[in-house]
């Protein structure tokens, strides 16, 4: 057996143990994340005129959508600043971003706020909208916070996000990299 898989082999579960440790810090903020993002306020984020045209396409405009993407300011800041302060509960760097369905067509979400570092373990870079991974349907059906691993590297816990009549209307995607790529994820 060579020196590189005894070093390996005997580092394994140190790693995996800090994942763990990871994935634990992010369940516990995205279970505060669930008491302090205020549903009936990220249901004010988008206006009426922008949800017109989210799913509306033009062959001669393909930005149709994403030209007419418009927000309530004072929703879409005071949302954006509970993220932002959610994110500094983690040790390690963590975003914190806002996912909500599409009323209009229910296989589909939208990431309504993204954060700091633009991690995410499910945004397409582009796209205003996309079909919801069945994690996330999940969450938004059931109201359990979801720990998904994508690759190597990418942990999220996902969280749901109650109105004041007790409707789960988002969710939030508390997320972190075991190591972090600095350039990765902007574009």
């Amino acid at each position: 057996m060579s020196l590189r898989t005894i070093l390996l082999l005997a580092a394994g579960p140190l790693l995996f143990a800090q994942s763990e440790d990871q994935a634990k810090q992010l369940d516990r903020v995205a279970q505060v994340a669930t008491a302090m993002v205020d549903g009936d306020v990220c249901l004010r984020i988008q206006t009426p005129r922008s949800l017109q045209f989210l799913l509306k396409t033009d062959p001669r405009d393909p930005w149709l959508a994403s030209d007419n993407y418009d927000v309530d300011d004072q929703a879409f800041i005071q949302t954006k600043k509970a993220l932002m302060r959610l994110s500094r509960l983690c040790t390690e760097a963590c975003d914190a971003n806002l996912w909500m369905p599409v009323t209009s067509s229910p296989s589909q979400i939208q990431i309504m706020i993204r954060n700091v570092y633009e991690m995410s373990g499910f945004w397409k870079w582009g796209d205003l909208h996309q079909e919801m991974p069945p994690e996330m349907k999940r969450v938004l059906d059931t109201g359990d916070r979801v720990t998904v691993r994508r690759g190597s590297r990418m942990i999220s816990v996902l969280a749901p996000v109650y109105d004041s009549l007790g409707d789960i209307v988002a969710l939030v995607e508390i997320v972190s990299q075991s190591k972090r790529d600095l350039r990765e994820n902007v574009k």
